[in-house]
């Protein structure tokens, strides 16, 4: 069974109280386009990204807030700004890299919160069931490209009812097995 797999670039998760410090006091974000995972969405605002040699500028927002401010780097966009970003699963923010974070209102020091995100599977129970694996579960997921097909392994299944099936990959993940913008991958 093939599914889609999407690369996600970097980009940043805020807490409410760290969006009001950026952009202002009661500040909602403003939905730009819906991403596959229902509930999910990319946002007009921008921040930049501080690290301790260089930043990035206009980096984007996924809405909606969260508990935990959250920024996801691909270990390339990591080292060359001066950020230690430990591969972790998204939400697991212990122990993981510092950055600033600059909003047109203010700026937050973040002692953790950036992290390389862990390659990963969303999938339904349905999907899960179909696939044969369940919530937790390391899999090897093949892809295959023109030139450069790769078998991605330590993949994590992370299961819920309010998933869209599709894996998810950093820029340095896709760049490597040459993905193009409608890519598919299976189980092995």
């Amino acid at each position: 069974m093939k599914f889609i797999v999407e690369t996600s670039a970097r980009h940043v998760h805020l807490s409410q109280e760290h969006l009001e410090i950026l952009f202002g006091k009661g500040y909602e974000l403003t939905k730009k386009k819906e991403l596959s995972q229902p509930g999910q969405f990319a946002c007009e605002e921008r921040v930049t990204i501080v690290g301790s040699k260089s930043e990035f500028k206009g980096v984007s927002i996924l809405g909606p807030v969260r508990k935990a401010t959250q920024v996801e780097l691909s270990l390339t966009d990591a080292r060359s700004i001066g950020i230690a970003a430990p591969v972790k699963e998204s939400g697991d923010i212990a122990g993981s890299g510092a950055c600033k974070i600059v909003g047109p209102a203010g700026e937050i020091d973040i002692a953790e919160g950036v992290i390389a995100a862990k390659r990963h599977i969303h999938a339904t129970p349905a999907d899960a069931e179909q696939l044969g694996v369940k919530n937790g579960e390391i899999v090897s997921v093949k892809i295959d490209t023109d030139g450069r097909s790769l078998v991605f392994g330590d993949v994590v299944v992370r299961v819920s009812e309010t998933y869209a099936l599709a894996m998810h990959i950093d820029t340095d993940e896709s760049n490597a097995a040459g993905c193009g913008r409608e890519q598919h991958g299976e189980i092995v």
